[in-house]
């Protein structure tokens, strides 16, 4: 079982930045960060494979956010720049233990909130 400990959460103005941190304390294929604001579901927000690096981002975060990860280091990361209030929400680390499988490996979550 992999355990993934999240950092960096905290209170930001609009227009600001934060950086998220995750590390795993084991191997895992596709990491990614997820969020969920109050009284909605969950969705993701940015993905990054394994092997090639390649990621993907929800629309609503393309050209602000970046992930990134260390193979070696078995962390993966999530710049917020640009900030706005609808970022506001819990944010989760996720990560898969199969190359095929579903996001099965959770964060116990850090609180983002976003100041107008």
């Amino acid at each position: 079982q992999v355990q993934l400990v999240e950092s960096g959460g905290g209170l930001v103005q609009a227009g600001g930045s934060l950086r998220l941190s995750c590390a795993a304390s084991g191997r895992t294929f596709s990491m990614g960060w997820f969020r969920q604001a109050p009284g909605k579901e969950r969705e993701s927000v940015a993905t990054i494979t394994r092997s090639s690096g390649m990621t993907d981002y929800a629309d609503s975060v393309k050209g602000r956010f970046t992930i990134s990860r260390d193979n070696v280091k078995n962390t993966v990361s999530l710049q917020m720049n640009n900030l706005k209030p609808e970022d506001t929400a819990i944010y989760y680390c996720a990560a898969k233990s199969k190359l095929w499988g579903q996001y099965d490996y959770w964060g116990q979550g850090t609180q983002v909130t976003v100041s107008s």
